[in-house]
């Protein structure tokens, strides 16, 4: 089996899902499994060969993970599905992104799904694959969890997927991972690992009632909004996908760094470890991967504002440990998001504009006090969230944000080189959003596959 996920252009970093998912396979079936990075650059008829000879005479199986949205992929999948082959949907939003979105059979703009483009589809974890592989000349892989295809009468199916399990969760081969030349496939080695601690996001536990105001393209200034009970931030689809699942014990987690190959130093490679509220355990993880043997580099974090300051007195442990044992810890993205009280709240981020800029004033702060061990700056490849544009931006929440920016002078080493704009996934808080804006307002907006537009040019029909 081949399980081909999106990748970025001359990078190095390893891919926690779908290695992990390979690695399971492997251990819990006769196949063997790579997993294939397909940049945007990658030539599609030179990948379909190097594919071809990698299954020799079996019938090619291949997954596809992790595509962000990728009509390149899709199409890759409908023509090897054309091809003969298995193809699977996998990965986040799997299931919904292969039914479709809400009330499409209604709706013939809104987004059909990738049925045809895909054999079946997989949600959940990777070890549901396994009793697939196993039967998957017999009629019986249909019944197994978390699957969902197409059965002859056109009719959908779908199958209650299995719980997180830990003890499929402790173990992953980082050298499986390929990346595509001329000459074929050959492996692609990583400098960054991933460290799975929490399955989804606490945030996304917390259901709230809020009212999201209206595009300012269809707001007239008379402030319409609609109400919504959101879990989460509103445009998040691991909000959605997963929520919030819970968190390793310590055990499974150490094992994951166990399986970190080391550098020319002996230390482990750097590492993101995931886990969006993490400060508080970092320093037992610090200091027990020490007395384990096991001497760690550079920890990679992703944090909310609030809980980076919540939680403070953690993160300065931290550090004495990082100092201690001569390590780093990277803030390799903070999610500020926005600069503007409204563009925050219709986000539902849970926090303003001043948690914000506290958070930015402590990691100057903590910078001065731990030089060496603390990395935060954008000069030094750390890249915090700012999303923009978005549907609420106008005239005023411009000079806002950009008066702050030049006062606290964000420019020097926060504000990330590019800003990514709102995406809305069909499947996110904001996608009921601006359904029942169509529907309110009788109006239509494009759908550019499994993502929905907002922006003024997306607006193609009115009745």
């Amino acid at each position: 089996m081949a399980i081909i996920t999106s990748y970025f252009e001359g990078e190095s970093y390893g891919l926690l899902g779908p290695q992990m998912a390979a690695s399971v396979i492997e251990d819990t079936t006769s196949f063997n499994c790579i997993v294939i990075a397909v940049t945007h650059s990658t030539d599609k008829t030179i990948l379909k060969k190097a594919l071809y000879e990698w299954f020799g005479n079996e019938r090619p199986i291949v997954g596809f993970s992790c595509l962000s949205g990728r009509k390149d992929l899709f199409d890759f999948a409908r023509d090897l599905k054309a091809d003969g082959a298995v193809t699977v949907l996998a990965g986040p939003q799997s299931d919904v992104d292969y039914l479709g979105e809400t009330g499409w059979q209604s709706n013939p703009h809104h987004f059909h799904g990738l049925s045809k483009y895909f054999s079946f589809a997989l949600h959940g974890p990777a070890e549901q694959i396994a009793p697939v592989l196993n039967g998957i000349d017999t009629d019986k892989w249909q019944q197994t969890a978390g699957i969902l295809y197409t059965d002859d009468d056109g009719r959908m199916v779908q199958t209650p997927g299995l719980s997180w399990n830990r003890l499929y969760l402790g173990r992953v081969r980082w050298n499986n991972l390929y990346q595509v030349r001329p000459e074929g496939l050959t492996e692609l080695g990583i400098t960054t690992g991933q460290v799975l601690q929490h399955i989804g996001c606490p945030h996304a536990a917390q259901s709230k009632w809020i009212e999201v105001d209206y595009p300012t393209h269809l707001d007239s200034g008379k402030e319409k909004k609609i109400g919504l009970e959101l879990n989460g931030c509103s445009f998040c689809d691991v909000a959605s996908d997963k929520g919030f699942c819970g968190t390793l014990d310590w055990e499974t987690v150490f094992s994951q760094i166990k399986c970190l190959p080391a550098g020319s130093d002996g230390r482990k490679i750097g590492f993101e470890l995931i886990n969006e509220n993490a400060l508080p355990g970092l320093p037992r993880l610090i200091q027990e991967c020490h007395e384990r043997n096991m001497p760690l580099s550079r920890i990679q974090l992703t944090l909310r504002a609030d809980w980076f300051l919540n939680h403070q007195m953690h993160m300065r442990d931290a550090l004495r440990l990082a100092r201690k044992h001569r390590m780093q810890i990277q803030l390799s993205s903070i999610g500020f998001e926005s600069f503007d009280d409204r563009i925050l709240k219709n986000l539902n981020k849970g926090l303003t504009v001043q948690r914000n800029l506290d958070a930015i004033l402590l990691m100057r702060q903590l910078k001065t006090e731990f030089p060496f061990q603390l990395i935060y700056s954008n000069r030094d490849g750390s890249n915090h969230g700012l999303i923009h544009p978005t549907p609420w931006d106008n005239s005023e929440t411009d000079a806002n944000i950009q008066e702050i920016i030049e006062m606290y002078g964000l420019n020097h080493d926060i504000l990330p080189a590019h800003s990514i704009p709102l995406i809305i996934h069909h499947n996110s808080g904001l996608a009921k959003w601006i359904r029942q804006i169509e529907q309110r307002e009788n109006v239509r907006f494009e759908r550019f596959i499994s993502v929905i537009g907002w922006w003024p040019e997306a607006l193609i029909s009115n009745g």
